[in-house]
Parts: C-alpha cells; sequence; structure tokens
C-alpha cells in the first residue's frame, strides 16, 4: 500500500529576479514498509525533495507546483498547525548533520521528553522513562546517563543515534534519512544502517535514504531513485539497477565504485568528467548531455521522457527513444 506519494513537485528559489527550480517535476512513490534510496551528487536536489515533503523549504524558496500525498491527502493544503501535527507524529526526520540539528544548549533528554510531551502529552516522568526506552531501542550505551549529557558530550555516532530517537519519538510511519551516515567512519557507518533496518522491520517503517552513496544503497535498500540535477533520471529495484543500469548517469555513478581486487593506478579513480550544474546554469535539453559519454545531437535541445523498460524499471534518456525506433 502507497503510504508516500509525490506528484510533479517543482521547488524553486529566487536568482537575479526569475524563479529557478532546483527540484524539476518530481514524481515518486514509497510504501508501507519499503526502504528506498534516493541517489545522486550533491546539489541533485535530493535534500530539498526531503523539506518539501516536510514542508519546511527554506524562505525565499517556495514549492511551484505538484502535490504531496500521505496516505491520499495533499499536505500541501495542510495549515501549519496541521503540519505541526504531520512533522514528527506521521513523518520523521534525520537529518544531514546532527552537531547542527541538535540543540548545544539542551539535554538530549530534554530534547527527546520535549517531542513526547508535545505530541504525545506524556508527563514529565512519563517522557523520561519512555525517553530512556527509545535510547536504549537505538542501541545508545547507558542510556539513563546519556539522558542528562550535552550533545557536545556525545560521539558522532552517539548523536546520530539520539537524531534517530528523537525521529522515532511519535512513532512515525515514514522516516526521511538525510545522509545519516555523513562523516561517521566507516564501522559506525555500518552500525547506524543496520540499525535502521532493524527498526524499518520491528517497527513497521518507511524509510526514504538520502544518500550520494551507492554502495550503501546496495546494503539496505529495496528500490533506487537516482536523481540529477533536480530530476529523476532513474528508477528501479536495487538488484536490477546494479545489473542493468540504463542511464549513462548511473552508469558513471557504478563504474566509479571502488571494487576489492581491481587495481587503480595512482590519478585513474574513474570519474565521472565535468560537474553537476548550478541551477541557474542548467542547460537545455537534458541536462547531463554535457558530461555524457553517449550525447546524441538531440540531447542538446530536447528534455528526454521518462520510459517505462519493464515492471518497476524507469529511465529518462532519449537513448530509449532511439533504441525502440530501431526495434520497429
Amino acid at each position: 500500500m502507497t503510504l508516500l506519494r509525490i506528484e510533479n513537485l517543482s521547488v524553486g528559489f529566487p536568482v537575479n529576479g526569475r524563479m529557478v527550480n532546483v527540484v524539476e517535476n518530481i514524481s515518486l512513490e514509497v510504501a508501507k514498509g519499503e526502504f528506498v534510496g534516493l541517489v545522486g551528487e550533491s546539489g541533485s536536489g535530493k535534500t530539498m525533495t526531503a523539506l518539501a515533503t516536510m514542508r519546511l523549504i527554506p524562505a525565499p524558496g517556495e514549492i511551484r507546483t505538484g502535490r504531496i500525498l500521505l496516505e491520499g491527502e495533499d499536505i500541501l493544503g495542510f495549515t501549519e498547525p496541521q503540519m505541526r501535527r504531520v512533522r514528527g507524529a506521521r513523518i520523521g526526520m534525520i537529518f544531514q548533520e546532527p552537531m547542527t540539528a541538535l540543540n548545544p544548549v539542551f539535554t538530549i533528554g530534554s530534547q527527546i521528553m520535549e517531542a513526547l510531551r508535545v505530541h504525545r502529552k506524556m508527563s514529565k516522568a512519563e517522557a523520561r522513562k519512555e525517553g530512556e526506552r527509545l535510547l536504549d531501542m537505538v542501541a545508545m550505551p547507558d542510556a539513563q546517563k546519556r539522558m542528562r549529557d550535552y550533545p557536545h558530550q556525545l560521539s558522532g555516532g552517539q548523536r546520530q543515534r539520539a537524531m534517530i530517537a528523537m525521529a522515532l519519538a511519535c512513532s512515525p510511519d515514514l522516516l526521511l534519512a538525510d545522509e545519516p551516515t555523513t562523516a561517521l567512519d566507516v564501522t559506525i557507518q555500518a552500525q547506524i544502517l543496520e540499525l535502521l533496518d532493524r527498526l524499518r522491520h520491528e517497527l513497521g517503517l518507511a524509510l526514504l535514504l538520502i544518500t550520494h552513496d551507492l554502495s550503501v544503497v546496495a546494503e539496505t535498500c529495496d528500490r533506487v531513485l537516482v536523481m540529477y540535477s533536480g530530476s529523476l533520471v532513474e528508477e528501479a529495484p536495487v538488484e536490477r539497477l546494479f545489473a542493468q543500469p540504463a542511464h549513462p548517469y548511473t552508469r558513471g555513478l557504478l563504474r566509479a565504485l571502488p571494487r576489492l581486487g581491481q587495481p587503480v593506478k595512482r590519478g585513474q579513480l574513474p570519474s565521472i568528467p565535468g560537474q553537476i550544474p548550478d541551477a541557474p546554469q542548467r542547460p537545455s535539453g537534458c541536462p547531463f548531455h554535457p558530461r555524457c559519454d553517449d550525447v546524441l545531437e538531440q540531447c542538446r535541445s530536447e528534455e528526454p521522457p521518462l520510459h517505462v523498460l519493464s515492471d518497476n524499471h524507469k529511465s529518462r534518456c532519449l537513448l530509449h527513444s532511439v533504441s525502440e525506433a530501431v526495434a520497429e
């Protein structure tokens, strides 16, 4: 059953007197209990998509078009008091950098307890007990003591666990995790991802994991959405995406992954040439064409449609139009 459906979402910011879209006609779905990865380089619009889902686009940005349906209700029509009841209670979010997301002048316990007292109307004693239970659930060592600690007294991994506990405080149906393992060492990254997957199964959560790391997606996700320059360019089940990537950008990302046993000469690590364009300088036609090895002349002027390649596999590339024409 579909929990979240985003239809033709565009998010824009004013630049030199005109609105420029940083998210362009995004459509996606997340089913109940599903673990979906949203992948792309920095600047591709992943975080803005998540913030739009929470109705937290920073001013002067705005949601320009589209619908965001949570169990069939379009939350873009909600008042701000209605949205405050959605945030935390129905949709939780783990922000990218817990040291800036957590308030440095309040203890971890007081920050968890605030959400419990506001949304679940608990007494102070009930909220403290529930806060300790939540920290235990996310495998925080010595949860009772950590309730009294301030964010700066915790390690990076512990702060991330505290953020996850806060996001789970009101038992949301959907959890948005924005680069939850950034700046953590490899061992802690693995622990956090394992924790998220365990909580997904235990609590029946749906998760939308935002990351630039395809190796993280391979380990955890059921389905992958690939984003480039504000648009979705490919969507597929994780096994199919890794076995049969259809979009040139996806193939480039996969080639850039380091592999055991594959020797790399100094200075020759595989990469995609160039960089993702800033939104105001987005090129005409396919936004990936300046970096694409398979570019066609029409790619420079025609916006590619989204092709349905098979069940659950879609790709936004003009090469598919050429292949279909040859097949006919």
